[in-house]
């Protein structure tokens, strides 16, 4: 008991006439495999707009042999959209190989990419066959490809595309037909303009990318989520679980969720596992109560954030003497340009997309009786937005938030730029690029607190 108390905290009555039935609705709300190309495409779950869209690309691109770039924040997905698109091209019956760039040594990731020959280098005592050889005739998947040094780079950009290469230390040429998928939560395009990312790569990398929304901007789908996390835990650890509380779900729903699908998984199966009657119920554990206070939002997404709450001040106008490119201090064409990059559409301006896509119902869904997640507080919801301390009536461009943000996080770092738990880890971009944009806007740091200069 003393375990479960430190996990959540007290938890309601529950009322079982306001319960959810738990049901094997995963025919119904996981996307159906023979929509999109046919049998064998990993199980997802959802029923949303964003959702449908990224799964129309994985269609389109799919059968082609075109390098796809998939980015998102951690936790959303990226492997599984990599799968799918393999799982639904030509090359399906080919290997699927998988590498994560960050958890290699940069010491051995050439090895580990391109193979070695014996003797190539100290403890290399019999050749060695790479990822490119191993999937051959199928789909090489490359994780957090932002992570890849810099000097790896034209090697990666010759193999894709002239389809050959050697092994280290050897002098044979060998010819590979691979089909490369990238994934990486960082921003390519910053890293390009600060020199940590080959721009040639970079291009020949993004031939076709996939923009993965977060969870908060899908908020539909955590319904169907966590109905179908339930049900898995439950069979796995034999529970006899049946229902949801309907408090339960709707605080589940109206959380950011800035860990994503895997922190609504993980946070699901700690539930399940405390459960000790058939209705699974609680609330969100201390520590994601003030998850916020430690893991802000990453620079991107405070940007993007603050572009939506200005054109939704707007009204979605993006020209004129009091439009958003004039309120954020950027020329039209620019803000157009930035909309495009973050994946921010005009229509996103009407009203919040968190709350907005709360509030919509899921058509046939037998679980939209309850009442809507709109009921639910707009604090709550927003938990996630960036929302600058801006004097009132005060013009609030791009730049300014830009600098507020850093500003905090850095002072909330105690200065710590680099490094585990520094700020640039916590915004999301490289060292460099930090103390870049630190210059550039004129935030310096004053012993272990940060000062922003006047203008």
């Amino acid at each position: 008991m003393a375990a479960q108390a430190n996990c959540i905290r007290k938890a309601p009555a529950v009322n079982p006439s306001r319960c959810i039935e738990i049901e094997d609705m995963t025919s119904k709300f996981a996307l159906d495999i023979n929509e999109l190309c046919g049998n064998g495409l990993p199980r997802i779950i959802g029923n949303s707009d964003a959702l449908r869209r990224v799964l129309g690309m994985v269609k389109v691109v799919a059968p082609t042999d075109a390098t796809v770039l998939v980015n998102g924040e951690t936790g959303t997905g990226k492997e599984l959209i990599a799968d799918a698109i393999h799982k639904c091209s030509d090359r399906s019956n080919g290997p699927f190989v998988k590498v994560n760039c960050a958890s290699i040594p940069a010491g051995l990731l050439e090895s580990e990419l391109f193979g070695h020959e014996r003797g190539a280098y100290t403890g290399a005592v019999a050749r060695s066959i790479g990822r490119f050889e191993r999937a051959n005739r199928g789909t090489l998947f490359l994780d957090e490809i932002g992570d890849l040094p810099l000097e790896l780079q034209p090697k990666l950009l010759r193999v894709i595309q002239e389809r050959q290469f050697e092994r280290l230390g050897g002098a044979a040429t060998i010819h590979t037909d691979v089909r490369v998928i990238c994934a990486t939560h960082r921003n390519l395009v910053d890293m390009v303009d600060n020199r940590e990312f080959r721009a040639d790569l970079f291009y020949r990398l993004s031939v076709f990318p996939i923009e993965l929304p977060p969870l908060r901007d899908r908020p539909e789908d955590v319904r169907l989520l966590v109905h179908h996390f339930a049900m898995d835990y439950a069979a796995r650890m034999h529970k006899p679980l049946n229902a949801i509380s309907e408090e339960f779900m709707r605080t589940l729903v109206g959380h950011s969720w800035p860990g994503n699908v895997r922190e609504l998984q993980n946070f699901i199966e700690r539930s399940v596992i405390l459960s000790t009657g058939a209705v699974l119920s609680g609330s969100l554990p201390e520590h994601t109560g003030t998850l916020k206070l430690s893991a802000p939002l990453t620079l991107e997404e405070a940007e993007r954030s603050h572009i939506i709450r200005t054109l939704q001040q707007t009204e979605g106008v993006i020209g004129g003497r009091d439009g958003a490119a004039a309120r954020l201090g950027l020329p039209r064409t620019t803000l157009i340009s930035r909309m495009k990059r973050l994946g921010i559409n005009r229509g996103q301006g009407s009203a919040s997309p968190v709350r907005a896509a709360a509030s919509v119902p899921i058509s046939e869904d037998p679980i939209s009786r309850i009442s809507p997640a709109s009921e639910i507080s707009h604090k709550a919801g927003s938990s996630g937005s960036f929302k600058p301390k801006s004097a009132v009536g005060r013009m609030f461009t791009l730049v300014d938030a830009e600098r507020e943000h850093i500003s905090e996080v850095v002072q909330m770092t105690e200065g710590l730029i680099s490094g585990e738990g520094g700020a640039a880890e916590v915004l999301g971009v490289p060292p460099s690029t930090l103390r870049s944009r630190m210059k550039k806007l004129g935030i310096h740091l004053g012993g272990s607190r940060t000062a922003t200069q006047a203008g």
